[in-house]
């Protein structure tokens, strides 16, 4: 008889949250249990009794150690034009593999059929995603094929699912069933020996002829090639296309042998109720996306075909979030240009940008932040006599200047402002700052100075965007910020986050706790804010090719400024973006904002934040659910009180 084998537990991280158990030190690994020599046949054991299968609410986090859970079935309340998801956590009880992964599982799964016929199609509606660690905390959501996927097990390790079911909105209301399965099976290259396939060999061929293109392409600095080279090489290497055990890449047993008798089953469902999801957001959601990250990253020559696709590729994938990207070059003391679309304005993209209805606010670029010529003025004053014509010019803003220290700089902010309304009259300027001009009459860095600032910006600022770390714990104060604003004159409030808040306060750095990362919205709509602002959404430190390993910048907390990770990464050749877990939390935070405002404008907004209370989902920034439960509490109660009668 072959002995227990322990396998070695990874250390906790150091400064993370997480709100769950899997970070923990623990000496329980993962045994080989009932083993005898040689490899298990799979063929002839239940996978139940070689795996832990078990569902997790979308805010859990799931660790390396995350300890086994009764198999539960997985129950969704979605309305339309909504996306809901839930994970799926799985957990080896012995080996079953003769390689360096502990196991190999095929899933399956089914589409979300109704009693009448409808339903939710797999691999369209319905998507599996493996949750990936980041600095050891689970985040880039890498896809599966469906209907059908397999993946490797590695020892003493729970790998995390994300499932995720998009509703459209013309989808019929009612109850939907599915089922996934998951099947214990043996890689192929374990009974026919490891050998190269022939497609491997084909790959590999590609991979090295596209490493010499992109270093060719970078003729011109021999220095910047060969870190090119060496970086691309270096990622070949840990691909699993030159590792001995392939995974998830290797050929597994075909399809026709699948045996649903020994296979797990986890049942899942979906209400779909009949209100629908506005395809314009309430809530004018501003996210940056650093042009310049994207041309180092992917070689991209500015202002070239493959420049415009990739932007475009960016700004239509964000779009489906719920967000309204704009695209951002930083220039000297805080001064930005920021850009929704990169044609002009007479150009029939840009009508197609500014005209999606789910844009809801979009970026003018003032070009003279970066270049005085006459060409770039003569370039703005056109852009705004163009726009300002067109209906959709009501969403239309201008971001000139982040977090002004000054009152020079406010003057810099007066100037730019004055040309801009020498065009455009009603044109919106959006300045964000976290405190007053450090040498105004009042104390620098006081309140008293942060909330007189729109004295300072006036009327040269018609959108005052706020930091939420100004407020700290104390909700009252956003009486006195409103209190300075013009309304009759058109300002507004809006908010943002960045390195700050941090916890307990809600945010999206990495390792905060699910409903922590959800709860920025919750704080938006319960303060009053008519927008909100983040900075950054692939905003990783300089990187030459696109498969660089994603560094976090430094002097910031992990995960600030990124929200998505470069596709390439995880999957050799792969072009679409990655979300982070801390971006579909963010999407479900917009979800819950139209809640609210359903529920609101039925009832009254009294109403509303009396919702929140009740269901003891959100008392204010350091006060806050930790518990799924709770979130479906308030969105079962809307769904009660707002659903269409039978």
């Amino acid at each position: 008889m072959q002995g227990p084998v322990d396998y070695p537990v990874p250390p906790p991280v150091e400064g993370v949250g997480g709100g769950g158990t899997g970070y923990g030190w623990s000496e329980i690994g993962t045994r080989s249990l009932n083993t005898t020599a040689g490899v298990i046949d799979v063929n002839k054991h239940p996978t139940s009794d070689l795996l832990h299968v078990w569902s997790m609410p979308s805010t859990a986090t799931i660790g390396h150690q995350e300890h086994p859970r009764p198999l539960e079935q997985i129950n969704l309340l979605a309305a339309r034009n909504e996306k809901e998801s839930a994970q799926i956590a799985l957990r080896p009880k012995m080996s079953w593999s003769s390689g360096g992964f502990i196991g190999h599982v095929q899933i399956k799964c089914t589409d979300l059929c109704s009693n009448s016929g409808s339903k939710l199609e797999t691999g369209k509606a319905i998507t599996l995603r493996r949750v990936v660690p980041i600095l050891g905390v689970p985040d880039a959501l890498v896809p599966l094929e469906l209907p059908s996927a397999q993946i490797g097990l590695l020892p003493g390790e729970t790998l995390g699912l994300w499932l995720s079911i998009e509703v459209p909105a013309t989808q019929p209301p009612g109850y939907y069933e599915g089922e996934i399965s998951f099947l214990a099976i043996r890689a192929e290259s374990e009974i026919e020996g490891a050998d190269f396939y022939e497609g491997d060999k084909l790959e590999i061929k590609k991979e090295i002829q596209e490493i010499i293109t992109r270093a060719k392409a970078r003729g011109n600095n021999p220095q910047e090639g060969m870190q090119a080279i060496t970086e691309e090489l270096r990622h070949l290497m840990q691909s699993t296309l030159l590792t001995a055990n392939r995974g998830e890449q290797g050929k597994m047993d075909i399809d026709e042998e699948y045996n649903t008798t020994l296979a797990v089953r986890l049942k899942f469902s979906l209400t779909v109720w009949d209100y629908v999801i506005p395809v314009t957001p309430t809530l004018p959601a501003v996210f940056g996306i650093s042009e310049t990250v994207i041309e180092d990253r992917f070689g991209l020559e500015h202002g070239s075909i493959d420049w415009y696709k990739s932007l475009d590729m960016h700004f239509q994938w964000l779009l489906h979030y719920r967000l309204s990207p704009y695209f951002c070059r930083w220039g000297d003391n805080m001064r930005v240009l920021a850009y929704t679309c990169p044609w002009p304005a007479d150009h029939p993209k840009a009508e197609e940008y500014y005209s999606d209805p789910r844009l809801t606010a979009y970026a003018v670029p003032y070009l003279p932040v970066l270049n005085s010529s006459d060409a770039a003025k003569e370039s703005l004053k056109r852009e705004l006599e163009i726009l300002r014509t067109k209906d959709h010019w009501k969403k239309a803003y201008i971001y000139l200047w982040d977090e002004p220290l000054s009152l020079e700089q406010y003057g810099h902010i007066h100037r730019m402002a004055e040309e801009i309304r020498s065009t455009a009259p009603d044109a919106r300027v959006l300045t964000t700052y976290y405190c007053g001009p450090n040498d105004a009459s009042v104390v620098p860095g006081s309140f008293e100075a942060f909330v007189k600032v729109p004295t300072y910006l006036r009327p040269h600022t018609q959108i005052f965007c706020t930091s939420e770390w100004v407020l700290g714990g104390r909700e009252e104060l956003v009486q006195s910020i409103v209190a300075e604003l013009q309304p009759e004159n058109k300002e507004e409030w809006w908010t943002y986050v960045c390195m700050g808040p941090s916890d307990p306060h809600p945010n999206w750095h990495l390792g905060m706790r699910g409903t922590q990362h959800r709860a920025v919205l919750w704080r938006v709509w319960k303060e009053g804010g008519t927008g909100f602002l983040y900075w950054g959404a692939n905003c990783y430190e300089k990187a030459l090719t696109p498969s660089t390993e994603i560094r976090f910048r430094r002097g910031l907390p992990p995960g600030d400024g990124v929200l998505y990770y470069p596709g390439e990464v995880f999957t050799p050749g792969s072009t679409v973006p990655v979300a982070s877990v801390r971006l579909e939390r963010l999407l479900s935070g917009m979800q819950d904002f139209e809640y609210l405002q359903l529920y609101s404008s039925i009832f009254g907004r009294l109403a509303g934040l009396a919702l929140l209370e009740k269901t003891g989902m959100y008392y204010g920034p350091e006060r806050y659910t930790h518990e799924h439960a709770t979130v479906e509490s308030m969105r079962s109660e809307v769904f009660r009180a707002c659903r269409a009668p039978l």
